[in-house]
């Protein structure tokens, strides 16, 4: 498709040539090209689609290779990204190979910072101000940070040394109401209160002004300043963040391209931290986004006349929920808690059946663990649902708030091993390793929806800490139960002994018939939980088998492995199929498998070698 205004753009240097009514063409073009492309790849649309004027103005008056804007969370920078050198590679917009979905610095030199996870924006931004400043650089650093992202704990100790810090940064407030799903707690009431506008601060540079050249103007506005402040302290309710000491302007209208270059020229004329609070409209621009914003958050190919499609998926996530609706209804204690994630984990529909015993603390994972932990030690029994990758931020909090006390709080660890075009920041990769470090956890493994059900059920009959953690997406070819013992073997061979979990164990199963098919036989052992108490039988038949081989969708030394490698002794050879010691990238899971080599082909190939 052809633009006529976005074809002119080479560089953000272009944007500053366009008149006022060719920004507002071109911020209609981008729109377009965002749909044009995102429906065909898939990836982050409303957010983008709402963000549009404030991204162009930030491109065209900030000098985007020098000034360093970081945008909280990254799935919104799409327009930057397109702005700066890449919108020819949004064909392959997180395809393997292609470019990410995030801000990436090994990207582009547009890219300050990776911003993945949520409200890390104000701290990465406060550290690159005061590095600029240390090497004598003037330049304005800049964090878009979403209101969803306001919920999160660090961006309020990031807020609260950026406004006490007197550094050139600008925290730009993108109020939305939204993060994924609408957003939740005190603060998205209180942001409507924020009333300063760049109309005053203009008019309060113009009076200083004034005072400065009249005969003892200089005193006499210091007394008019200093009666003012008591006037305003005694009568009006100064905002949150002036108390912080950020300068405040706002809240203005975020989809005013033109506003917002002037607001942003008001800004970066300030010296010390600046607060521009903003409000746009999710989805703008494409009416089924702006009537679903929710829907169009995230999303899979689609055709743009016709929209997405929102079926219920039959996954392991819409099973976990309806598991522990089932269960909530026979034992009252049953509470679910979420960090802003309740249609991604499947809790809607226990939001709809048990409200009462429903919490969404917004995205603050840390809050949540030593929540939900406060919950069982007041008797309940909770279960928070949390992205692997998400969970990470808690690792404190399950320590010392948690483990410690012993404290019955269910993790239903989702996401858990490859998640795909989200790439780095979103694999859940690590949690088996740093859970299995954590004293009386234990971890349950469900390879199907079945036995999901059964652990479920297990782990909320403890008293103790417990996670599930379960893949994306749907069941493979193994639908049945294993049954209730950590380790469990469901075939005898001769040549190899075969260990998995999860997900993986679907591979273990097509590895065992590739090899049978040459006459290869192959003991497989299935990994239901750890820890495991009693590992003589799998060390036996090692013993016979003279190869022992772990598959496993986890960091090399994150996973079951690395958690049984102290006690797996005797006259054996061991083998691990990982995912590898690095970050692995974004692309489809199958792209990201066949790469790795974990393809049951592959790992078939690779052990018929070693006969």
């Amino acid at each position: 498709m052809a633009y006529e205004i976005l074809d002119r753009i080479r560089t953000p240097e272009d944007l500053r040539a366009l008149s006022e009514r060719e920004l507002n063409m071109l911020c209609g073009e981008i729109r377009a090209f965002l749909l044009e492309h995102v429906s065909k790849t898939g990836g982050h649309l409303a957010s983008n689609l709402g963000i549009v004027e404030t991204g162009v103005a930030l491109c065209r008056v900030l000098d985007t290779a020098r000034d360093r804007i970081i945008y909280d969370v990254g799935h919104q920078s799409y327009v930057h990204k397109i702005l700066t050198d890449r919108r020819a590679a949004f064909s392959g917009l997180r395809t393997f190979g292609g470019i990410s979905g995030f801000m990436r610095p090994d990207e582009s030199i547009h890219d300050p910072f990776v911003t993945g996870h949520a409200s890390n924006a104000v701290s990465a931004a406060l550290g690159l101000a005061r590095a600029a400043r240390l090497q004598g650089k003037n330049i304005r650093t800049v964090a878009v940070l979403g209101d969803g992202a306001l919920t999160g704990g660090l961006a309020y100790e990031a807020l609260n040394d950026a406004g006490a810090s007197g550094e050139r940064i600008l925290v730009i407030l993108n109020n939305n109401g939204m993060s994924i799903d609408r957003n939740v707690g005190a603060l998205s009431r209180y942001l409507s209160g924020l009333r300063i506008s760049p109309r005053y601060l203009r008019a309060k540079r113009r009076y200083h002004a004034v005072m400065e050249h009249l005969p003892g103007g200089r005193g006499l506005g210091a007394v008019l300043s200093r009666a003012k402040e008591r006037f305003k302290a005694l009568f009006l309710h100064l905002s949150f963040f002036e108390q912080m000491g950020f300068t405040c302007l706002g809240p203005m209208d975020g989809n005013d391209c033109a506003g917002m270059c002037r607001a942003i020229r008001d800004a970066d004329r300030i010296d010390g931290p600046v607060l521009l609070h903003i409000v746009t409209k999710k989805g703008l621009g494409y009416a089924p986004s702006e009537e679903n914003p929710e829907d169009y958050h995230g999303v899979s190919r689609f055709e743009p006349s016709l929209g997405c499609e929102n079926g219920k998926e039959n996954n392991f996530s819409a099973h976990f929920g309806r598991e522990l609706c089932r269960l909530a209804a026979e034992d009252a204690r049953i509470c679910a808690v979420t960090a802003a994630m309740p249609a991604g984990c499947g809790l809607l529909p226990f939001r709809e059946a048990f409200p009462d015993r429903y919490f969404d603390v917004g995205i603050a994972e840390e809050h949540a663990v030593t929540m939900a932990s406060g919950l069982a030690a007041g008797g309940m029994r909770p279960v928070f649902a949390v992205y692997s990758t998400f969970l990470q931020r808690g690792f404190d909090e399950l320590i010392h708030d948690t483990a410690i006390m012993k404290n019955p709080v269910v993790f239903a660890v989702d996401r858990a091993g490859l998640v795909g075009a989200d790439g780095e920041t979103h694999h859940g990769v690590f949690d088996i390793g740093y859970l299995s470090l954590v004293p009386g956890m234990k971890i349950w493994m469900p390879a199907s929806f079945a036995e999901l059900s059964r652990m479920l059920s297990a782990a909320l009959a403890e008293n103790r800490p417990a996670a599930l953690r379960y893949p994306r997406g749907g069941e493979g070819e193994w639908t049945e139960d294993a049954g209730p013992d950590p380790l469990v073997r469901t075939a005898k061979g001769d040549r190899f002994t075969l260990v998995s979990h999860g997900r993986m164990w679907n591979t273990a199963l097509a590895v065992a018939r590739e090899l049978s098919a040459q006459g290869i036989s192959c003991s497989l052992w299935k990994l239901n939980c750890l820890p495991v108490p009693d590992l003589s039988g799998l060390i036996a038949d090692a013993e016979a088998t003279g190869q022992l081989v772990f598959l496993e969708e986890t960091a090399e030394n994150a996973g079951a492995y690395a958690a049984l490698a102290p006690r797996l002794r005797g006259s054996f050879s061991c083998r691990h199929f990982s995912l590898g010691n690095g970050f692995v990238t974004h692309g489809s899971e199958q792209a990201l498998f066949e790469s790795l080599g974990l393809t049951p082909e592959r790992i078939a190939a690779a052990l018929a070698e070693e006969m």
